[in-house]
């Protein structure tokens, strides 16, 4: 069991009803195995109730401390069976989000930059291999399909010489009935992770 990752939230999701999450999040389970497999941001995973564990299924995959693998736990357990709203918010503009998203907790899009810089080509190259679909906002933008209920859109602004490059996390305004506080900033930290390199 990694060190990252209480035993607790393993357990909870095991007094969950195995039926009632597959029905919520379109996951599989595997009743002799105690094992979940669900498909995250295009990649398969496994929820190893058994071992504590969350694995990818796919070999070279890593998670940024594994905040990725808490959000799949968070995910299994909370997340609710409705649609996005297409309404695009910031975290600043989820209930409680403009407290809580700052300081150690500020979303670390500057990984984003510190890799892209002023190259937005390649911000829009990488987007793309990572299954983003160009959406119109920004100088450049992408939608991620995190899962079929939790789209994110990474939008960009090229920098010149008077401004920096700029990078921007939108969510859908239904993310706060899915997840708490803390598991979307986990969410958060992983996409600049993934994207930022």
């Amino acid at each position: 069991m990694s060190n990252q990752i209480d035993k607790i939230n393993f357990l909870n999701l095991k007094s969950c009803d195995p039926e009632e999450v597959v029905s919520r999040t379109g996951c599989r389970f595997d009743k002799i195995g105690e094992q979940y497999f669900v498909t995250i941001w295009g990649h398969k995973y496994c929820v190893d109730l058994k071992n504590h564990e969350v694995r990818s299924e796919e070999s070279g995959l890593k998670t940024y401390q594994e905040y990725l693998h808490l959000f799949i736990l968070y995910y299994l357990m909370k997340s609710k069976n409705i649609p996005p709203s297409g309404e695009w918010v910031s975290e600043k503009d989820i209930p409680g989000g403009a407290a809580f998203f700052r300081g150690p907790h500020t979303i670390p899009t500057d990984w984003i930059t510190g890799w892209f810089g002023d190259n937005i080509d390649f911000f829009k190259t990488e987007s793309e291999k990572s299954g983003g679909i160009p959406i119109e906002l920004a100088d450049a933008a992408f939608l991620f399909r995190i899962t079929p209920t939790l789209p994110v859109a990474v939008l960009y602004w090229q920098g010149d010489e008077d401004f920096p490059s700029e990078a921007k996390l939108l969510f859908d305004r239904t993310i706060e009935q899915h997840l708490p506080l803390d598991i979307i900033y986990a969410l958060a930290v992983e996409i600049c992770h993934t994207l930022g390199k």
